[in-house]
Protein backbone atom coordinates (compact mmCIF):
# COMPACT_ATOMS: atom_id res chain seq x y z
CA UNK A 1 0.00 0.00 0.00
CA UNK A 2 2.89 2.36 0.65
CA UNK A 3 3.73 2.78 -3.04
CA UNK A 4 0.39 4.37 -3.87
CA UNK A 5 -0.03 6.26 -0.63
CA UNK A 6 0.71 9.74 -1.96
CA UNK A 7 -1.80 9.51 -4.77
CA UNK A 8 -4.40 7.84 -2.58
CA UNK A 9 -4.03 10.52 0.07
CA UNK A 10 -4.63 13.26 -2.49
CA UNK A 11 -7.60 11.42 -3.94
CA UNK A 12 -9.16 11.07 -0.50
CA UNK A 13 -8.56 14.66 0.52
CA UNK A 14 -12.28 15.37 0.37
CA UNK A 15 -12.89 12.81 3.11
CA UNK A 16 -10.05 13.61 5.50
CA UNK A 17 -8.72 16.87 6.87
CA UNK A 18 -5.35 18.36 6.07
CA UNK A 19 -2.94 20.27 8.25
CA UNK A 20 -4.37 23.54 6.88
CA UNK A 21 -7.94 22.63 7.78
CA UNK A 22 -9.64 24.18 10.80
CA UNK A 23 -9.88 22.02 13.89
CA UNK A 24 -13.09 19.96 13.93
CA UNK A 25 -13.86 20.57 17.56
CA UNK A 26 -17.20 21.82 18.83
CA UNK A 27 -17.52 24.69 21.26
CA UNK A 28 -18.78 22.40 23.99
CA UNK A 29 -16.02 19.79 23.69
CA UNK A 30 -12.44 19.62 24.89
CA UNK A 31 -9.58 20.16 22.42
CA UNK A 32 -8.95 17.26 20.07
CA UNK A 33 -6.39 14.86 21.57
CA UNK A 34 -3.26 14.84 19.45
CA UNK A 35 -1.16 12.15 21.16
CA UNK A 36 -1.82 8.46 21.73
CA UNK A 37 -1.91 8.95 25.51
CA UNK A 38 -4.39 11.83 25.48
CA UNK A 39 -6.60 10.10 22.90
CA UNK A 40 -6.62 6.92 24.96
CA UNK A 41 -7.40 8.87 28.13
CA UNK A 42 -10.34 10.57 26.39
CA UNK A 43 -11.79 7.21 25.35
CA UNK A 44 -11.39 5.63 28.77
CA UNK A 45 -12.92 8.65 30.51
CA UNK A 46 -15.90 8.28 28.20
CA UNK A 47 -16.18 4.60 29.01
CA UNK A 48 -16.22 5.39 32.73
CA UNK A 49 -19.17 7.70 32.10
CA UNK A 50 -20.89 4.95 30.12
CA UNK A 51 -20.48 2.52 33.00
CA UNK A 52 -21.68 5.00 35.63
CA UNK A 53 -24.47 6.48 33.52
CA UNK A 54 -23.08 9.99 33.98
CA UNK A 55 -23.06 10.63 30.23
CA UNK A 56 -22.10 13.90 28.56
CA UNK A 57 -23.27 13.06 25.00
CA UNK A 58 -20.61 15.39 23.54
CA UNK A 59 -20.51 16.68 19.97
CA UNK A 60 -24.07 15.67 19.08
CA UNK A 61 -25.88 18.87 18.12
CA UNK A 62 -26.55 20.88 14.93
CA UNK A 63 -23.57 23.15 15.62
CA UNK A 64 -21.25 20.17 15.70
CA UNK A 65 -22.83 18.76 12.56
CA UNK A 66 -22.22 22.01 10.73
CA UNK A 67 -18.67 22.31 12.05
CA UNK A 68 -17.57 18.90 10.76
CA UNK A 69 -19.53 19.04 7.50
CA UNK A 70 -16.49 20.15 5.47
CA UNK A 71 -13.60 18.42 7.26
CA UNK A 72 -12.90 15.88 9.99
CA UNK A 73 -10.13 15.12 12.45
CA UNK A 74 -11.16 12.05 14.46
CA UNK A 75 -8.86 11.36 17.39
CA UNK A 76 -9.39 7.59 17.37
CA UNK A 77 -9.99 4.64 15.04
CA UNK A 78 -11.98 1.69 16.40
CA UNK A 79 -12.06 -1.77 14.86
CA UNK A 80 -14.85 -3.69 16.55
CA UNK A 81 -17.48 -6.36 16.01
CA UNK A 82 -20.81 -5.79 14.25
CA UNK A 83 -22.66 -6.81 17.42
CA UNK A 84 -25.62 -4.48 18.02
CA UNK A 85 -24.75 -4.28 21.73
CA UNK A 86 -21.27 -2.88 21.12
CA UNK A 87 -21.60 0.57 19.48
CA UNK A 88 -18.21 2.29 19.96
CA UNK A 89 -19.52 5.86 19.83
CA UNK A 90 -21.89 5.10 22.71
CA UNK A 91 -19.72 2.99 24.97
CA UNK A 92 -16.96 5.61 24.77
CA UNK A 93 -19.47 8.49 25.11
CA UNK A 94 -18.15 10.27 22.01
CA UNK A 95 -19.86 12.26 19.28
CA UNK A 96 -19.96 13.27 15.65
CA UNK A 97 -16.54 13.47 14.03
CA UNK A 98 -14.70 11.96 17.01
CA UNK A 99 -14.04 8.42 15.76
CA UNK A 100 -13.40 6.41 12.64
CA UNK A 101 -15.29 3.14 13.18
CA UNK A 102 -14.81 -0.13 11.31
CA UNK A 103 -17.08 -3.04 12.27
CA UNK A 104 -16.81 -6.63 11.05
CA UNK A 105 -17.96 -9.98 12.40
CA UNK A 106 -15.64 -10.88 15.26
CA UNK A 107 -13.45 -7.89 14.31
CA UNK A 108 -12.15 -10.05 11.46
CA UNK A 109 -9.63 -8.37 9.18
CA UNK A 110 -8.72 -8.51 5.50
CA UNK A 111 -7.12 -6.12 2.99
CA UNK A 112 -10.08 -3.72 2.74
CA UNK A 113 -10.55 -3.65 6.51
CA UNK A 114 -6.84 -3.12 7.12
CA UNK A 115 -6.83 -0.30 4.58
CA UNK A 116 -9.77 1.28 6.38
CA UNK A 117 -7.94 1.08 9.70
CA UNK A 118 -4.85 2.63 8.11
CA UNK A 119 -6.89 5.52 6.72
CA UNK A 120 -7.09 7.71 9.83
CA UNK A 121 -3.44 7.52 10.93
CA UNK A 122 -2.14 7.83 7.37
CA UNK A 123 -4.35 10.66 6.10
CA UNK A 124 -5.30 12.77 9.10
CA UNK A 125 -2.87 11.92 11.86
CA UNK A 126 -5.27 9.96 14.02
CA UNK A 127 -3.05 8.97 16.98
CA UNK A 128 -4.93 5.92 18.30
CA UNK A 129 -6.28 2.61 17.01
CA UNK A 130 -8.32 0.37 19.30
CA UNK A 131 -9.12 -3.23 18.37
CA UNK A 132 -12.19 -4.03 20.45
CA UNK A 133 -13.45 -7.53 21.10
CA UNK A 134 -16.32 -8.34 23.41
CA UNK A 135 -17.99 -10.82 25.71
CA UNK A 136 -20.24 -13.53 24.22
CA UNK A 137 -19.31 -12.74 20.63
CA UNK A 138 -21.66 -14.61 18.30
CA UNK A 139 -19.30 -14.46 15.36
CA UNK A 140 -16.44 -15.93 17.38
CA UNK A 141 -18.76 -18.60 18.79
CA UNK A 142 -19.92 -19.60 15.30
CA UNK A 143 -16.35 -19.63 13.96
CA UNK A 144 -15.14 -21.71 16.90
CA UNK A 145 -17.91 -24.28 16.35
CA UNK A 146 -17.27 -24.38 12.61
CA UNK A 147 -13.55 -25.03 13.04
CA UNK A 148 -13.96 -27.39 15.99
CA UNK A 149 -16.56 -29.52 14.19
CA UNK A 150 -15.03 -29.08 10.71
CA UNK A 151 -18.34 -27.77 9.34
CA UNK A 152 -17.95 -24.75 7.03
CA UNK A 153 -20.53 -22.00 7.34
CA UNK A 154 -22.77 -20.97 4.46
CA UNK A 155 -21.85 -18.38 1.88
CA UNK A 156 -19.46 -15.59 2.77
CA UNK A 157 -19.81 -16.35 6.47
CA UNK A 158 -17.03 -18.84 5.86
CA UNK A 159 -14.62 -15.97 5.12
CA UNK A 160 -15.12 -14.79 8.70
CA UNK A 161 -14.29 -18.28 9.94
CA UNK A 162 -11.11 -18.29 7.87
CA UNK A 163 -10.08 -14.87 9.14
CA UNK A 164 -10.54 -16.03 12.73
CA UNK A 165 -8.68 -19.32 12.31
CA UNK A 166 -5.36 -18.07 13.80
CA UNK A 167 -7.23 -17.08 16.96
CA UNK A 168 -8.88 -20.50 17.04
CA UNK A 169 -5.53 -22.26 16.70
CA UNK A 170 -4.08 -20.19 19.53
CA UNK A 171 -7.11 -21.02 21.67
CA UNK A 172 -6.64 -24.75 21.06
CA UNK A 173 -3.03 -24.45 22.19
CA UNK A 174 -3.90 -22.45 25.32
CA UNK A 175 -6.98 -24.37 26.44
CA UNK A 176 -9.19 -22.93 29.15
CA UNK A 177 -12.68 -23.27 30.59
CA UNK A 178 -14.31 -20.86 28.12
CA UNK A 179 -12.76 -21.35 24.69
CA UNK A 180 -15.03 -18.83 22.97
CA UNK A 181 -13.99 -16.09 25.37
CA UNK A 182 -10.35 -17.13 25.01
CA UNK A 183 -10.70 -16.99 21.24
CA UNK A 184 -12.31 -13.53 21.31
CA UNK A 185 -9.41 -12.20 23.38
CA UNK A 186 -6.87 -13.96 21.18
CA UNK A 187 -8.38 -12.38 18.08
CA UNK A 188 -7.98 -8.92 19.62
CA UNK A 189 -4.37 -9.44 20.61
CA UNK A 190 -3.36 -11.07 17.32
CA UNK A 191 -4.99 -8.30 15.28
CA UNK A 192 -3.47 -5.52 17.38
CA UNK A 193 -0.03 -7.11 17.06
CA UNK A 194 -0.46 -7.45 13.30
CA UNK A 195 -1.46 -3.80 12.95
CA UNK A 196 1.52 -2.63 15.03
CA UNK A 197 3.80 -4.54 12.66
CA UNK A 198 2.03 -3.26 9.54
CA UNK A 199 4.58 -1.78 7.13
CA UNK A 200 2.79 1.57 6.99
CA UNK A 201 1.70 1.83 10.62
CA UNK A 202 4.86 0.48 12.29
CA UNK A 203 6.90 3.65 11.60
CA UNK A 204 4.19 5.77 13.24
CA UNK A 205 4.17 3.44 16.25
CA UNK A 206 7.97 3.51 16.45
CA UNK A 207 8.13 7.30 16.66
CA UNK A 208 5.32 7.51 19.20
CA UNK A 209 2.77 9.13 16.90
CA UNK A 210 0.40 6.15 17.03
CA UNK A 211 -0.65 3.53 19.55
CA UNK A 212 -2.54 0.33 18.76
CA UNK A 213 -4.51 -0.89 21.76
CA UNK A 214 -6.18 -4.27 22.16
CA UNK A 215 -9.29 -4.11 24.35
CA UNK A 216 -12.26 -6.18 25.45
CA UNK A 217 -15.80 -5.00 26.22
CA UNK A 218 -17.95 -6.60 28.92
CA UNK A 219 -21.61 -6.82 28.00
CA UNK A 220 -22.42 -7.38 31.66
CA UNK A 221 -20.74 -4.30 33.10
CA UNK A 222 -20.12 -1.98 30.14
CA UNK A 223 -16.45 -1.79 31.05
CA UNK A 224 -13.66 -1.74 28.48
CA UNK A 225 -10.68 -3.82 29.64
CA UNK A 226 -7.29 -3.14 28.12
CA UNK A 227 -5.56 -6.30 26.91
CA UNK A 228 -2.41 -4.85 25.38
CA UNK A 229 -0.75 -1.73 24.07
CA UNK A 230 -2.06 1.04 26.33
CA UNK A 231 0.05 4.19 25.76
CA UNK A 232 1.83 5.66 28.77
Amino acid sequence: MAGGLAGATLALAGCASTSAAPSATGASSSPRPTTPATAFARLMEGNKRWVSGDLQHPDRDPNRRQLVSQTQEPFGSILSCIDSRVPPELLFDTGLGDLYVMRTGGAAVGPVVTGSVEYGPMTSGTPLIVVLGHQRCGAVKAAYASLHDDKPLAGNLQTIVEALQPAYEQTVREGGADPVDTMARAQVKLTATELRANQDLAPLVAKGALAVVGAYYSLDTGTVEVLAGAPS
